[in-house]
């Protein structure tokens, strides 16, 4: 593929596997039939159950909710259903138990039902509780002391977003501003209000609301910090600013844990730093911040699929690369934050990968790197067309014969302009300080400010 042979069967084999010889691409030892047997996830179905215990509160019943409607799978739609109906039995959120219902459609027997009489006593218990915390924060106000004031605010809040009021929860959440005293109140101010403007999918102030927690005079300790960091990389990858995204998603620290699981698991971070970085990140950001990176490279350990994924775009193993990625794509359309991101994220992924593979040679034969990216050369000829187009790969195609060949700047060419140019621009400084020395010496600017 180097050059206009490409007849060597060795460079065959590295280019069928997309092994091209990358500028700092990692050398290995291994032979390629051993690279040709790397083993490749199979596309299984998403086990929702493990799927559920990964999340807690409101956010795991969204994403069932999320999964039954957007899966062509009527097993997987009920069983999401069924799962959201019992976490919905074990709360207050009455409203949304009646959608559940109405998905359901009496198509998982009498058990899975409409329960009025639950939803009833819900109902009642939920005006008598709301009627207390009136009461009680009336009391506080009168009494004037701020921190039970703060209490009963947020207590409304908490009472609010149980029963899937999310304007209102937001609204008491923030009314608890005036009245806190600390620096810990604040923050937790912050972090209710982005909770909820994440569920309500007010990313705006998801990013207003994690800036000022981040500007609390004291230090935050690492769990919030994490907490904030995968905040904010939300609120980035919503608004498609996918480099900062990453950044964020790989700041994010090994306390996290399931300490957020309101929000997002630990694996999620992993997906979405790394999809996001090989999308935005170039290939010696990729090597610093993601694979060796220590403190991520525990998230990644949560799932392999995903760490061999970057490995394998790293190392230019672009076959089993994609195939990780065509993998993942079913589940990830099933993700309530990542799913209208994926195929940006792929074809910006691909398209990076494509300039990676044609970048080190003077001539490639599109037929054997159609191979590589499982594609048609035909498709694959569209695609470098499209790169050629918006300036990402300086080549020209062959269409004849099927080969792309690159167009190296004229190095001979380029010295000598620069030191055309370095030249003229000494003759000018030469020049001008000639003209201040003959200036000085006659005293004209001094003769000059005299006349006036």
């Amino acid at each position: 593929m180097d050059g206009e042979d490409i007849s060597n069967p060795l460079m065959e084999e590295m280019c069928a596997n997309g092994i091209a010889a990358v500028d700092d691409a990692p050398s290995s030892s291994t032979s390629t039939t051993e690279l040709k047997s790397r083993p490749i996830i199979s596309g299984e179905q998403l086990d929702i159950e493990a799927y559920a215990g990964l999340y807690s509160g409101r956010t795991k019943i969204r994403r069932l909710i999320f999964i039954a409607d957007h899966c062509d799978n009527t097993a997987m739609q009920l069983e999401g259903l069924r799962m959201a109906y019992d976490e919905l039995k074990k709360g207050e959120n009455t409203q949304l138990f009646r959608e559940v219902v109405q998905k359901i459609d009496d198509r998982l027997g009498l058990n899975y039902s409409m329960d009025a009489a639950w939803c009833a006593m819900v109902d009642r218990k939920a005006d008598q509780r709301k009627d207390k915390l009136e009461s009680e924060l009336n009391a506080y106000r009168t009494n004037l002391i701020k921190e039970s004031i703060r209490m009963g605010y947020n207590d409304f809040g908490d009472f609010y977003y149980a029963h899937g009021a999310l304007g209102d929860a937001f609204k008491s959440y923030v009314r608890t501003r005036d009245y806190c005293t600390t620096s810990k109140h604040i923050i937790q101010m912050c972090l209710s209000a982005i909770l909820v403007s994440i569920e309500m999918g007010q990313f705006t102030h998801v990013t207003s609301y994690v800036s000022k927690a981040e500007q609390t005079p004291e230090a935050l300790d690492p769990i919030t910090s994490a907490k904030l960091r995968c905040a904010a990389g939300l609120a980035h990858l919503e608004s498609k600013k996918y480099k900062l995204a990453a950044r964020k998603f790989l700041e994010v620290g090994p306390e996290l844990g399931n300490s957020y699981s309101e929000v997002i698991a630990p694996q999620d971070v992993a997906t979405y730093g790394v999809l996001c970085a090989l999308a935005s990140f170039d290939r010696t950001e990729l090597k610093n911040k993601v694979i060796d990176n220590i403190n991520f490279r525990n998230f990644l350990e949560l799932v392999p699929e995903v760490r061999e994924l970057i490995n394998d775009f790293y190392s230019s193993h672009y076959a089993s690369c994609l195939e990780y990625l065509g993998n993942l794509k079913s589940n990830l359309m099933l993700d309530i934050h990542i799913h209208d991101h994926v195929e940006t994220l792929y074809d910006q992924i691909r398209s990076k990968a494509l300039i990676q593979y044609t970048h080190p040679f003077v001539s490639v034969d599109m037929r054997m790197m159609a191979d590589a990216f499982k594609t048609s050369v035909a498709g694959l000829e569209k695609e470098l067309e499209s790169l050629i187009t918006d300036n990402q790969i300086q080549a020209r195609i062959d269409s004849h014969n099927k080969i792309l060949y690159a167009r190296h700047a004229d190095q001979r060419n380029a010295t000598f302009q620069r030191v055309l140019q370095t030249g003229n621009e000494f003759d000018w400084d030469v020049r001008t300080m000639l003209l201040r020395a003959n200036l000085l010496k006659h005293e004209y600017n001094l003769r000059a400010s005299r006349k006036i």
